[in-house]
């Protein structure tokens, strides 16, 4: 697969939406401050876990937050770099986690912030809450800024997850949440769709946010994990991701819905 390059442009009809989704989170930070604790999600420390296997060192996240998904990285020798929309957010972000992180303050569909690219990307929600034209930017923004070789995870809501339906329907598999706030529920198909051209190698289902007292998952999420094709290529395409070709911990991520 050759590596895609695409335009960056933003996208035309979508900056009102952008404000409002500026305004919806930096009101919830401000009303729920550090709402979702500081234990990084599921998916961060599978991610974590690939990335440490693969030896990545140099780290994006968009929609970062407050930090709590960057720390694990940071945690295992990793560089951070964070794109975060609320400037509360980044405050807190500071005060709970100090300057190791470098966060970029501006929504994620006005991607990218620099030319550097990354060995690894990790984005845990967020891209849910885009239109399809946002969405498909947004991932190839994220594709433009890996490095040959390199991997992205997105970890999205499925409509298997026990919310789907919930608010006004807005769009097909697309609710109404809060003020200016939207979700888009993915199932398997949707995912083939939107990152079949992205170094797709696999997804599946998990857990996310397992409360405490009743060891049930509040919702479900579909993990999809890319690559970017390099010149000296040890995995060519989703035949190839075998024992031979991948280490014991990206062989145990992509055989965790079985």
């Amino acid at each position: 697969m050759k590596n895609k390059k695409v335009s960056s442009k933003m996208v035309v009809g979508d900056t009102n939406q952008a404000e409002d989704m500026k305004e919806f989170w930096d009101n919830s930070f401000i009303e729920h401050q550090t709402m979702w604790g500081f234990s990084p999600s599921h998916s961060a420390i599978l991610a974590k876990d690939l990335f440490v296997d693969r030896g990545l060192k140099d780290i994006l996240i968009p929609g970062i937050g407050y930090g709590r998904n960057g720390q694990i990285f940071i945690e295992n020798d990793m560089k951070v770099t964070g794109i975060e929309v609320s400037e509360t957010a980044i405050e807190l972000a500071k005060d709970h986690y100090g300057s190791e992180m470098q966060i970029f303050q501006g929504s994620v569909t006005e991607m990218p912030f620099d030319k550097h690219l990354y060995d690894g990307i990790f984005c845990y929600g967020l891209l849910y809450l885009f239109n399809h034209n946002q969405r498909k930017k947004m991932i190839d923004d994220c594709f433009n800024q890996l490095q040959e070789g390199g991997w992205m995870i997105f970890s999205v809501i499925s409509k298997n997850s026990p919310n789907y339906g919930k608010g006004k329907e807005i769009g097909k598999d697309t609710f109404e949440i809060g003020k200016g706030g939207q979700l888009y529920f993915y199932d398997m198909d949707a995912v083939q769709r939107e990152f079949k051209e992205y170094g797709l190698l696999d997804f599946f289902e998990i857990d996310e946010q397992i409360n405490a007292v009743t060891k049930q998952a509040a919702f479900k999420f579909i993990m999809i994990i890319c690559r970017k094709d390099s010149k000296d290529d040890t995995v060519k395409n989703e035949k190839d991701c075998t024992p031979n070709h991948l280490s014991a911990v990206l062989n145990k991520m992509l055989s965790y819905h079985q």
